[in-house]
């Protein structure tokens, strides 16, 4: 099946009443999330990823596909019309898009935002049907050792690219692994760190473990803050931008989005260094670099735009491969995973309604977005007023529900409160849960493919050497490493002045 023929398939399954309604509820409600501050895409979809169990696996990865790109449009609201970011990647656009608000110019830079996303959302998303098909056959030449040396390297770039300190992040990563090796072992049934406890034989279960780290952080990391949100007075009006703020803002979209793709695509690459990048671009190559930062448009169309394409070319990877390049998809990965599904080469041909349907419902969700985002900025002004006082408890509720719903367990409830603390320490001394989740994730599939290699080696590790694709990964790997650890060798060991 070529790359129109499964879009025209994946559209007649998208366009079925429920899916449809399932698309705008996400789309919806991502738009919500990413237009309160606080919560982020990540921690919507750990929190809703329980109410998808009861759902077809087409209907629930639809369904939090648009909560997803749907936080990533929403999230500029907040940052043009009250300068805080409702989600990480939109810190960016809070430099001139307040500015511009401030300047009685808070509608063109809304309108802006959202066309922007449209724009750069629609073009990601063709790159997304032509480059995931080629990607999956290149797939199938992977065999254990291809995917230990994947996994490796990814999990190496997660850490190179964080932004935080490089030895936290390695910790969180190692610390992941660890969490990930709980429970009885697959191939010789031993117990492993369960401490006696059995509830702690089938691992630590995902969900409960998200909730904690995203969920339960936020709201304790948030009760401490003093609240206080200055939202701009007076009629937003007139968010169709002049002919003159296209003209401005033409290349800086189109320079975003190929940004924005190129990031996505790359496991550790997420839309804040998209966005950033973006927006030093923009400014390096601006012919009056002064003004960024006083309300020029196109600090506002360049990483909006590089925020809007990150998110169709993270899927490339996941559908793929299997691999999840940020902690948003490795919760997708779980859904496709709780469904019975495995994303990978063989995706597109075992499940192609599920491979195209997803790809179909992002041009739609794209279209809804645009809809969403423009006519109701009223509401969504209305609804950054209500406080955050009525949010929290609502939000812990759904995650008691969530983490009981999986197993049934009052056990699941008690490890996701400990972990919501985990996360709320490890906010408070810098450390990234990113790494932590995406090792906690892919560790089971490490760990099961090292041992199938060796298998296959009669325990020989030259077998991660001897093969071109796993030896180019590992390469990749080791220079990210060694670039990482460098600089703190180097420190260490000058001389004291």
């Amino acid at each position: 099946m070529d790359s129109i023929s499964g879009l025209w398939y994946g559209l007649t399954i998208a366009f079925q009443p429920q899916n449809l309604f399932f698309c705008f509820l996400g789309c919806f409600v991502g738009t919500l999330i990413g237009v309160l501050p606080g919560i982020g895409p990540s921690g919507a979809l750990a929190l809703l990823l329980p109410v998808t169990f009861t759902l077809s696996p087409s209907t629930a990865i639809i369904m939090l596909a648009g909560i997803y790109y749907g936080a990533r449009y929403g999230g500029s609201t907040t940052s043009i019309l009250i300068n805080i970011p409702g989600e990480a990647a939109s810190v960016v656009t809070c430099l001139d898009g307040y500015q511009m608000a401030r300047k009685g110019r808070g509608g063109p830079a809304l309108g802006m935002a959202a066309f922007g996303s449209f724009i750069a959302g629609t073009i990601s998303l063709v790159g997304l049907l032509f480059l995931a098909p080629p990607f999956s056959s290149f797939a199938l030449q992977f065999s254990s050792p291809e995917y230990v040396s994947l996994i490796l390297c990814g999990l190496i770039l997660v850490s190179f690219l964080g932004s935080g300190s490089k030895l936290k992040a390695f910790m969180m990563g190692a610390l992941g692994l660890m969490l990930g090796t709980v429970g009885t072992d697959s191939i010789d049934g031993v117990e492993r760190f369960t401490f006696g406890v059995p509830s702690l034989m089938d691992g630590l279960g995902l969900v409960p473990v998200i909730m904690g780290l995203l969920g339960i952080s936020e709201i304790f990391k948030n009760l401490e803050e003093d609240e206080f949100r200055s939202i701009m007075s007076g009629k937003i009006s007139n968010l169709l931008p002049t002919l003159q703020d296209w003209k401005d803002s033409a290349w800086p979209i189109i320079r975003g989005t190929v940004l924005g793709f190129v990031i996505g695509v790359i496991p550790g690459g997420n839309t804040v260094i998209s966005s950033t990048m973006s927006y030093a671009m923009e400014k390096k190559i601006s012919k009056y670099p002064e003004k960024f930062g006083t309300g020029v448009i196109e600090g506002v169309a360049g990483p909006e735009s590089a925020n809007n394409s990150g998110p169709s070319a993270s899927f490339i990877p996941l559908l793929s491969l299997g691999i999840p390049t940020n902690t948003t998809m490795a919760l997708l990965l779980a859904s496709l995973m709780i469904h019975g599904i495995t994303p990978g080469p063989f995706l597109i041909t075992q499940n192609p309604e599920i491979f195209w349907s997803i790809i179909a419902s992002m041009y739609i969700g794209n279209v809804m977005l645009l809809g969403l985002n423009l006519p109701l900025i009223g509401l969504w002004v209305q609804m950054l007023k209500i406080p955050y006082a009525f949010f929290f408890p609502v939000i812990f509720l759904f995650c008691l529900l969530g983490s009981y719903s999986v197993s049934n367990t009052v056990f699941d409830v008690g490890v996701m409160i400990v972990f919501g603390i985990v996360g709320f320490l490890m906010d408070k001394f810098k450390y990234e849960s990113t790494p932590l989740i995406l090792a906690f994730v892919l560790g089971p599939l490490f760990e099961d493919h090292f041992r199938r290699s060796l298998v296959l080696s009669y325990g020989s590790f030259g077998i991660f050497f001897e093969r071109p694709i796993s030896l180019a990964f590992l390469a990749v790997a080791i220079v990210m490493l060694g670039v990482s650890i460098f600089p703190l060798l180097k420190k260490k060991m000058s001389p004291v002045q």
